[in-house]
């Protein structure tokens, strides 16, 4: 099983937690925690591909939580917004691997991690 397994497991839960539930017209108590999950992938599509990881992992695990919630535009674009700024959190202070970047890749590792189980348990069926 390779680092990134558990993050994927947690990350599926919630994806399926999530999309099971009825929709709000107002804003979930678990938006927040969803949004910095899809900074958090952001932040991870950048640094493990820097640090040696080669694809689109993070960003295809991005489009299922995508999928899973079928967010309305401006929603979809907050989203993505997350992404993105998770990304340019670390392309614009790393141009190459270091002890540093690969320990922000544990800690937003276990952050994700932390959080799709949160996600998941607290607001999944």
């Amino acid at each position: 099983m390779n680092r990134a397994s558990p993050l994927l497991a947690a990350c599926l839960a919630v994806s399926m937690a999530v999309a099971a539930r009825p929709a709000l017209s107002t804003e979930a108590p678990f938006e927040p925690g969803l949004m910095r999950l899809a900074e958090v992938l952001g932040s991870l599509h950048f640094l493990r591909n820097l640090c040696g990881e080669k694809g689109d992992q993070w960003r295809v695990e991005m489009e299922k939580l995508l999928a899973s919630e079928n967010p309305d535009p401006d929603r979809r674009a907050r989203f993505i917004a997350s992404f993105n700024r998770g990304y340019r959190s670390f392309s614009g202070t790393y141009t190459q691997c270091t002890p540093s970047a690969t320990e922000a890749i544990a800690r937003y590792m276990k952050e994700g991690e932390m959080l799709s189980r949160d996600i998941a348990s607290r607001y999944g069926n």
